[in-house]
């Protein structure tokens, strides 16, 4: 399955490909190494450590599940994208840890648009407020990307659409604001939605149970 998606992506050369490898055993991440997978997700500090010493030196790590301040020391050293920064607390910790560690970790804020109140991330208001107020330059530890979202758990793709949209308008409104050629990440689209993801201008993709199977 991993070389269909990497077929359909083909018209698409500048979106990355997340293998959402959480809950799934190393021999399925190597085999998707050996067809080529570079870029891994893990929700799962602990899972995230265990994986890593075990799969080659040349994978690239994203944290994308919700993050407790408390772990983020362990993962500091190495990870290559956190897209998951939820709370100001939390985007000042990743600071704190990468400056401890001699490192600037690249980040997206998280934003809450799906219709779920279980989801985590700021709100459109919260996220546009906080870039705003300029108080994230003073973390030197972390570089602001982009945007990451999780649209509606629904099969109504007109739903999916609008929120992925609402992400996208939130992206280009504070491209500005931010005012920094790193802000280009764009992180929708899940197993389920990434072909219309596609269509509305995700850079990064998060796809785990077409390239893995569903998750025990």
């Amino acid at each position: 399955m991993l070389e269909q998606i990497h077929r359909q992506l083909a018209g698409h050369p500048d979106v990355t490909l997340v293998a959402v490898s959480k809950y799934h055993p190393v021999e399925a991440l190597r085999r998707a190494y050996g067809e080529g997978q570079r870029v891994f997700g893990e929700s799962r500090v602990q899972e995230l450590l265990v994986k890593r010493e075990a799969m080659p030196a040349d994978v690239e790590w994203h944290f994308i599940g919700h993050l407790q301040r408390n772990k983020v020391r362990q993962i500091a050293p190495f990870i290559g994208m956190i897209h998951s920064i939820d709370t100001e607390r939390l985007l000042e910790e990743v600071s704190r840890q990468a400056t401890a560690a001699g490192r600037v970790i690249d980040v997206l804020l998280q934003l809450h648009v799906a219709e779920e109140d279980t989801k985590f991330g700021f709100s459109v208001d919260e996220c546009r407020t906080f870039l705003a107020s300029g108080r994230w330059k003073d973390l030197t530890g972390v570089r602001l990307r982009g945007l990451m979202c999780m649209a509606t758990n629904t099969d109504d793709a007109d739903r999916i659409r609008h929120d992925f949209r609402q992400a996208a308008a939130l992206f280009h409104e504070m491209a500005p604001t931010v005012d920094s050629a790193a802000w280009n990440v764009r992180s929708w689209g899940m197993s389920s939605d990434f072909p219309i993801a596609l269509e509305e201008e995700a850079t990064h993709i998060r796809v785990g149970s077409l390239i893995f199977g569903t998750r025990g």
